[in-house]
Parts: structure tokens; sequence; C-alpha cells
């Protein structure tokens, strides 16, 4: 008998994990891994990556360590070719990577925006030119991006990052309507999720505003209705789901993980 969440399952599936070591990405890899899926862990912190490897293989997942800096895409490109000749195809694409630091769009130099968007949105097209073959071939395909609930509303203060993650939604909703049937592409938009990222800004933002991190917390977890930040196995949950089968016929849309922050319908 079929279990009834099969459609959810990845066996059989290769998936290549940007920005690996931690937060959101790290628990994407581990959810991934559970449900069947092969793993390739790419980041800079090669012994993050190889620690989470081991720990994969421990619990009977395959994985492997891909050492890569997104501000060299020549590199990355390199790096790349070389996985997709030396391992099972990959139909599954998850683009994460830390966002730019804080501060005013108006006080940001061009340098920054370039740096920003050579990250993610640069790097992104490239990893998909790169493995779209694959999965044309193979008939499936889930590309996934981790952005920002700045995509619907912009955040104070974030400003470079409010226009990079605008700016690969607008490319991938295009991406949407270009690529092969069974290859589809959506956009995952995390909330305040209790990350060192976060950790990061909260940090910033209270040295900014002259408050304790812990008010600047409180301030955030009172704009959510569920009460509190998200963990990121929770946006990983979503990540997953939309990697799977059973996300077949979404295809090119924005889906929040915010706790019900987002004022916008």
């Amino acid at each position: 008998m079929n279990n009834a969440y099969d459609h959810l399952r990845l066996d059989g599936k290769h998936a290549l994990v940007c920005g690996a070591s931690k937060g959101i990405g790290r628990a994407t890899a581990i959810l991934l891994a559970s449900r069947g899926a092969e793993v390739s862990l790419l980041a800079r912190s090669v012994d993050s990556l190889e620690e989470l490897a081991a720990d994969l293989s421990a619990a009977g997942g395959t994985a492997r360590v891909i050492s890569a800096d997104l501000d060299d895409r020549q590199a990355l490109g390199e790096v790349i070719d070389d996985l997709i000749a030396n391992a099972p195809t990959i139909q599954i694409l998850i683009n994460n990577s830390g966002g730019p630091p804080g501060g005013p769009l108006l006080a940001a130099e061009t340098s920054a925006m370039e740096i920003a968007l050579g990250r993610h949105l640069f790097c992104s097209h490239l990893l998909v030119q790169k493995l779209l073959p694959g999965m044309r071939e193979g008939g499936y395909g889930r590309i996934i991006n981790v952005l920002s609930t700045s995509v619907r509303e912009p955040i104070p203060n974030l400003g470079v990052s409010n226009l990079t993650r605008a700016s690969v939604a607008s490319w991938a909703k295009t991406l949407s309507s270009e690529l092969p049937p069974g290859v589809t592409i959506n956009n995952v938009l995390p909330g305040f999720t209790d990350t060192e990222r976060l950790g990061s800004l909260g940090a910033a933002t209270a040295d900014r505003l002259g408050k304790s991190v812990d008010d600047v917390r409180s301030g955030w977890i009172a704009q959510i209705p569920e009460g509190r930040l998200a963990q990121p196995e929770e946006t990983a949950e979503a990540i997953a789901f939309l990697a799977s089968p059973a996300a077949a016929y979404i295809r090119g849309h924005s889906i929040p993980v915010d706790g019900g922050r987002l004022k916008s319908i």
C-alpha cells in the first residue's frame, strides 16, 4: 500500500543546497536528506559542511561537500561543472545566501549593490543555466530561492537587501514562463527567523536606535500574530514541500513563512 505522504518523499533526487553551513540552509539540507534526497552542501565554510555531511551520513543519508565563494562566479562555475560531471543529475536547486549589511539605500555605494546582486542574482542565474539541461532531460526540476518578506514589503534600513531580494523575485517570475514543463521555480520569503543573521541585524538595530537587543526582538515579535520568531526548520518545511512532487503545479510564486506579519494580501 502506498503511504499517504509518498508524494513528499525525495528518494532518488539530488539537491544542491547553497549556504548550507548554517541557518535556513543547514536546516533545509537536513530535512531534504531525511526525505530521501542526496544532498550536495555548498558554502565557504568547509569545516561546518564536513561536520554536517558526517551527521547526515551517520543518519543514513548521502552528502558531499562543495567549497565555493559566491563572490567568485568563475570559480563557482568550475566547481559546478565538476559536480555535474562526477555526480548524479541535480534535480533540486536551493539558492540561498546571507543578506548584505544593513543601512539606508540612499547611503549605499553602487559597489555594495553590485556585490549583493552578484552574490544573489547573478550566481542564481549561473546555477540555473548550468543545471537546467539535466533537469530538462530528466523531466524534473525544482528551483527554490530563499529570499525575504521584503519582496512584498520593504524592510526599513535594509536598503540593499530590499533591492536585491526584489530583483531575484522578478528574475524568478520571468523564468517561470520560460522554463520547460516539469521544471518549476518559486521563492520562499522568510520572516523574522531565529538565525545568526537575525542576531547580527538585531545587534546593529539596537546600536542604531540606542535600545537593548531584547527590546528590538520584542518589537519584532509584537508585529507577528503568531507571537514568536520562526525557527529555521519551519522555513525548511516550506522549501522541502516546494521541492517535492506534491508541488508540481506551483510555479512562479513567492510564499511567505512569516507568522502572519505581512499586511498585504
